[in-house]
């Protein structure tokens, strides 16, 4: 199997540890994983924003770079859904305004193939022990793309509850959205805001070490959120608890 890590424009940016999580993770569990370099973003953030004839280049450029692969894994919900929810929706789109199939025809091979990291471990490995551990208590954060968009449903769960020395706790309002979404906390951030403190008072009333979710840009606001509130918990990547392991806590 030829798989391609998808990293996204935010752990590129920001969170590259993420990234490096993935690699060690899937190397570990066997998979060879290819980093194509020449992969851009994905164009969320700016159908997202209105600008969906500009996206439409950015999908072209996603199926291209990914097309050979078999697999292709991100550690992001909201673009693995960008990528299967809207690319083909993208594509009928431009059938609809008289321009064509090309855009249809070109993301449709890649986009049954792209997972989210969780998807990818749980449906096609088929593992949920993954040999990870983690003594820490973790409650985690279903991210809206992840829960409502691809329906992740328990497969986080699974993974993180077979992780050895980690403690999983319920999250309060666990399906309440955190209140990022994307250009949603520019747009409007007072409301944003508000949700992201619920948010962290929740995972702060859990007792948890770390609030964990699969998505950096949700951790993104919420670890914002906790810095201002002086919560005593600290977010993290789920491949970044998968990825650990004794050998490096001894370490």
């Amino acid at each position: 199997m030829r798989v391609a890590l998808f990293l996204t424009c935010v752990n590129d940016a920001l969170h590259p540890g993420t990234g490096r999580a993935v690699v060690g993770l899937l190397s570990r569990l066997g998979v060879d994983v290819d980093f194509p370099a020449a992969q851009t973003c994905c164009g969320q953030p700016q159908y997202n924003t209105g600008y969906r004839r500009q996206a439409e280049p950015l999908a072209r450029r996603f199926a291209e770079v990914f097309g050979g692969y078999d697999a292709v894994v991100t550690p992001s919900g909201s673009c693995a859904a960008m990528v299967r929810e809207l690319y083909p929706r993208m594509g009928e789109r431009a059938r609809a305004e008289g321009r064509g199939d090309g855009l249809a025809l070109a993301v449709a091979p890649v986009v049954p193939k792209t997972y989210e990291l969780t998807e990818f471990l749980v449906d096609v490995l088929g593992v949920t022990d993954v040999g990870a551990y983690y003594p820490h208590t973790v409650t985690y954060h279903p991210t809206c793309h992840g829960l409502r968009g691809l329906g992740l449903a328990d497969r986080p769960y699974r993974l993180l509850r077979a992780v050895r020395g980690l403690r999983l706790v319920e999250l309060p309002g666990a399906e309440e959205c955190c209140g990022f979404g994307g250009t949603f906390a520019v747009k409007n951030a007072d409301v944003s805001a508000a949700m992201g403190a619920d948010k962290v008072r929740h995972a702060a009333s859990t007792g948890a070490d770390a609030l964990c979710a699969a998505d950096n840009s949700c951790l993104l606001h919420l670890g914002g959120m906790i810095r201002r509130m002086g919560a005593g918990v600290r977010p993290v990547h789920i491949a970044e608890i998968l990825a650990s392991t004794a050998q490096e806590a001894r370490a």
